[in-house]
């Protein structure tokens, strides 16, 4: 039997004085947090979520922009929201979000239907804006501004594990990245202020907690004070030790870290910090050092494999994924096959593929080098097929090993299966025993032994 530690999220309520909410997140990590403050404050306003999207009241969507492909979606979803409204003139139409904050009023003029477009510096300040809507205004809110101090209460999707932002923006200048011209300059947020979200987030039985920022190894170098060593006085590394005695959380993980940034003493903390997860999330984007420096990446091939080295001397069996970019403008077919020789060198337990999309604002954009888009498909689909071999046979390390798996929920797929994540960050479904009587609650820890691997997955049994 499955038991909630917390009471039951929110149930679809009929009762609203103001109407239904939908909500879709486009994108990443950041996005979700993002969607999950801005449901808690349309809760806050007295919206109740939605039962189906086409019949919620407002409808907004929360939008990346970081490829070509992310932003056609959006205007799909965008068309048939227009036509519902020319016969339902009261819905409410929202875009937030990276694309919102890149097209700003000139979406309005795209899709004259929206009541609202909001940059992701906004987002703490919905409910304003709302209330300029409800007075009859169609409103573009994406001027940079400070990003007030996260004073909402997030609408979180899981019970158990909860995002908890650090820093904002992104100071960076990758030619191929609209990330710092959507998102804005860096703003990290003090560490009293995210202890005490991570307290909160403790006393609602919350067991795990994700630390996020576009770039994380950034963070506070925008504040005040140094070390005498030179150093800045708040680093992510003395954060997870700040952070690390919260009384109730067992893990706590990080992302997205930077090569350039990434330092051995944030590893020695990892590993001296029991809660720190060993999981490390680190992207490389090309296996080439001519592609990296193109990109302005910062680092070299030599230096992110020493990082790697440094992790792995330490922990030995942590995970490590990663992000990469095939078809940059001007890749050669050799500099190519350096990335598919770095992730077979390393090993990586997961790399998240991409093939290269020009986005406005960006210097990569505009050279006339581009790669054709037959070429973009035949590496993706190539590097894809090695990122699924090289995962599984990593994953294939697990079998017969006992695992500690936090667990977050059912297997929506096979209800005699529950599902929750090692440390080391691998999605593992659990055999729920028929022969005994097995209690068990979100937010449990339980020991697995693992006997099948997966690329992306493994499954294991209780281990008695």
């Amino acid at each position: 039997m499955l038991t909630k530690t917390i009471k039951e999220e929110n149930k679809f309520q009929k009762d609203s004085t103001v109407g239904s909410y939908w909500i879709t997140t486009f994108g990443c990590q950041m996005n979700k947090a993002d969607s999950e403050r801005m449901a808690g404050t349309l809760e806050k306003m007295g919206y109740t979520r939605a039962e189906e999207e086409l019949k919620a009241d407002l409808v907004l969507y929360n939008t990346c922009t970081i490829r070509d492909n992310a932003e056609q979606k959006v205007y799909s979803f965008l068309g048939k929201q227009a036509k519902r409204k020319h016969k339902t003139p009261s819905l409410k139409l929202v875009v937030a979000g990276c694309l919102a904050q890149q097209e700003g009023e000139s979406l309005l003029r795209r899709v004259p239907e929206l009541d609202l477009v909001m940059g992701p510096q906004h987002v703490n300040n919905l409910e304003n804006l709302l209330g300029k809507v409800d007075s009859g205004n169609q409103v573009a809110a994406t001027e940079e501004t400070f990003i007030s101090e996260d004073i909402t209460n997030a609408r979180r999707e899981s019970s158990i594990c909860g995002w908890v932002n650090i820093i904002y923006g992104c100071n960076e200048r990758c030619s191929y990245c609209v990330v710092p011209s959507v998102r804005g300059k860096e703003q990290s947020r003090y560490p009293y202020a995210i202890k005490s979200e991570i307290q909160k987030l403790a006393h609602e039985n919350f067991k795990e907690i994700t630390l996020l920022g576009q770039n994380i190894d950034a963070y506070g170098r925008d504040l005040p004070g140094t070390t005498k060593e030179g150093r800045k006085d708040n680093t992510l590394t003395d954060l997870l030790y700040y952070i690390h005695d919260v009384e109730g959380i067992r893990r706590i993980r990080f992302a997205t870290s930077h090569p350039r940034y990434f330092s051995k003493r944030l590893i020695q903390a990892c590993y001296e910090l029991d809660k720190v997860c060993e999981h490390f999330h680190i992207p490389f984007q090309s296996g080439n050092n001519e592609i990296l420096k193109l990109m302005a990446r910062g680092y070299t091939i030599d230096k992110y494999k020493r990082i790697i080295e440094n992790i792995r001397s330490l922990m030995p069996n942590a995970s490590i994924t990663a992000d990469a970019i095939v078809a940059f403008p001007g890749e050669s077919e050799e500099q190519y096959r350096d990335t598919l020789k770095l992730i077979s060198d390393i090993g990586f337990d997961q790399v998240m593929t991409a093939a290269y999309s020009p986005r406005p604002n960006t210097p990569a954009a505009l050279w006339h080098n581009q790669i054709s888009e037959e070429v973009k498909k035949e590496r993706l689909k190539e590097i894809n097929e090695l990122v699924e071999t090289t995962s599984k046979k990593r994953n294939e390390r697990y079998i017969n090993n006992i695992e500690s798996v936090l667990i977050e929920g059912l297997n929506p797929k096979n209800s005699s299966q529950i599902m929750g994540r090692t440390r080391t960050n691998r999605l593992t479904f659990v055999e729920i025993p028929k022969d005994i009587n097995f209690n068990f609650s979100l937010g449990d820890e339980i020991d697995v032994r693992i006997n099948q691997a997966r690329p992306f997955s493994l499954t294991g049994e209780l281990n008695l």
